[in-house]
């Protein structure tokens, strides 16, 4: 028998962040287009520290928290966590359909992939992992059939599966970011809509890590109760943001223009690293919090 819809539960575990102090003080130096000396010279820390800082090695008071924090318009209580190593664990209430996260090694780090489905063997996918084979690894036993495919972005960590999971499920397209390069892609816009048979699935244009980015908020539609959740892709992280080699201005505007349109109890899951709120990153998020 099917457990009933508002039963279900998150499935995960707990992954460390994707980015440590020295990756968000180098993601905002680049935001602010500031060098490691310009940095030093505006912070008055020295350039010797925040070079150690870069490279893992962080002894940074927090009164040089505070002055790199307030140079790089980063939230200083945040900053502190993560250079103590304590950024707080968002609290993760029940969804009314399940998520199983997928968790695949790539290179050093690891890319997440998402399940979704809202009971039964039936689930939706949000990216495929570096490959098939790593897809196949971390693959949850009891979803059997693959109703669609959803890409965040077209990197490799992201999309290494694809065209195995096309062939093995007979699928003709998958829905991403319009890219005309993709030809079996189905382009979603901004605000465009794909329902199923017990939740929706809205996707939001949000270049910036790349040129061509979504993310996708999946709601329920049968009425149970229940916060919504966000496949954020390499958008935001869980104390970070993903880097913005696209363009780093349109990376942080969207990244602040998402988390301003999601309720507090809203769950984000992120390309990389662990699940997280729209609340905890509203509070701690060194790019974020408000």
């Amino acid at each position: 028998m099917t457990e009933p819809v508002h039963r279900v539960q998150i499935s995960l575990n707990h992954p460390p962040l994707e980015d440590e102090l020295g990756d968000v003080l180098e993601k905002a130096a680049r935001h602010a287009a500031l060098t490691v000396e310009g940095l030093a010279a505006a912070s008055k820390v020295e350039v010797g520290r925040i070079q150690d800082a870069l490279d893992y090695r962080p002894e940074l008071t927090q009164a040089e928290l505070g002055r790199l924090a307030g140079v790089l318009d980063l939230n200083e209580v945040g900053l502190n966590a993560l250079a103590r190593g304590v950024y707080p664990q968002a609290e993760l209430t029940g969804l009314p359909f399940c998520v199983n996260p997928l968790r695949m090694p790539y290179g050093v780090g690891v890319a997440n992939a998402y399940v979704v489905s809202t009971g039964g063997d039936t689930a939706i996918l949000f990216d495929t992992g570096a490959s098939h084979a790593e897809l196949h690894r971390a693959w949850p036993p009891r979803i059997q059939q693959i109703e669609a495919v959803f890409v965040t972005h077209y990197e490799a960590e992201h999309i290494g599966g694809l065209e195995v999971v096309l062939q093995e499920t007979g699928l003709t397209e998958f829905y991403g970011p319009p890219n005309g390069r993709w030809p079996r892609c189905r382009g979603l816009g901004e605000g465009q809509t794909v329902n199923f048979d017990r939740i929706s699935v809205t996707a939001f244009n949000t270049p910036g890590h790349a040129a061509e980015h979504n993310c996708y908020l999946i709601r329920d539609t049968t009425g149970a109760t229940g916060p919504a959740l966000l496949i954020s892709g390499d958008l935001i992280f869980a104390g970070s943001l993903g880097g913005g080699y696209f363009c780093c201005q349109r990376q942080l505007t969207h990244s602040r223009r998402i988390l301003g349109l999601l309720p507090d109890e809203t769950v984000i899951a992120p390309g990389h690293g662990p699940l997280t709120t729209a609340a905890n990153e509203r509070r701690f998020n060194p790019f974020l919090a408000s």
